[in-house]
């Protein structure tokens, strides 16, 4: 077993752990902790919880890594790879009841900046359906025993995920570049958890995808599914306060490419 399967096998095991704690937390009851950019970007408890057994259990395995989670920071390490964790991506949809929510996790090698890493093995586990996505690079990406592929031909148009920024600010510039590209859309999907979406572009029930303003953890993990699945991902803007992602199999992607580009 190849370094990157080892380590696409340890994020899947953790992500199935910290999912079963974040679904039993929902249904217990879920507890706001804190917000963070607006009022709408909500922490919950269960987000702490979840990350610190997620650390924990990485840690514990692989002390040497460094770790960059999105409710406690970075931690440097000195093996050259780092974990990057989102412990419940889709956090207002947790809070809300909704099951469009997930454990990501990925092991990259090199700084922790997307635009200077190169991804390892990723895990995306959404517990609510019992779904694991995994990819280790040079290995595929995988749903159980089923390999993935994108979409490579969308004669009815192009079946598009998205998202919004939490700052109001934002919402108009977002709803311009939907109607950019409606024009070669079958239709747009907005579930509010990036590495879900990744996931099913990946998988080929999205066509493409594209997002604005993403944190390293939104799409760490699911960058890789795509890219080890047959799809390409690529961020423009990377200067801006707000990169924007792009995702796709290669015809839909560049297609968006060069609508948003």
């Amino acid at each position: 077993m190849s370094q990157e399967q080892e380590l696409g096998a340890l994020a899947a095991e953790v992500a199935r752990e910290a999912g079963e704690l974040a679904r039993t937390r929902r249904q217990q009851g879920v507890t706001l902790a804190a917000t963070k950019s607006t009022l709408a970007d909500i922490v919950t408890e269960a987000d702490r919880e979840v990350e610190a057994l997620i650390r924990d259990r990485l840690l514990t395995a692989r002390p040497h890594d460094g770790f960059l989670g999105e409710e406690s920071g970075t931690a440097a390490g000195d093996s050259g790879i780092t974990w990057v964790v989102d412990p419940i991506d889709g956090t207002v949809n947790y809070a809300y009841g909704i099951p469009a929510y997930n454990v990501s996790i990925a092991a990259v090698q090199g700084e922790p900046d997307p635009s200077r890493w190169e991804a390892l093995a990723a895990a995306v586990h959404a517990p609510a359906v019992g779904e694991t996505f995994t990819a280790a690079r040079g290995h595929g990406a995988w749903l159980g025993g089923r390999r993935l592929e994108v979409t490579q031909e969308t004669p009815a148009g192009a079946l598009l995920a998205t998202g919004f920024g939490y700052d109001p600010a934002t919402h108009d510039g977002d709803l311009a570049t939907v109607r950019r590209v409606m024009p070669i859309a079958r239709d747009l999907r907005r579930m509010g958890s990036a590495a879900l979406d990744l996931a099913y572009v990946a998988a080929g029930r999205l066509d493409g995808y594209f997002e604005r303003g993403l944190a390293p953890w939104d799409l760490a993990a699911g960058a890789l599914l795509v890219s080890e699945a047959g799809g390409i991902v690529t961020r423009v803007d990377t200067d801006s306060p707000r990169p924007l992602l792009i995702a796709g199999g290669p015809a839909v992607h560049a297609r968006l490419t060069e609508i948003l580009c």
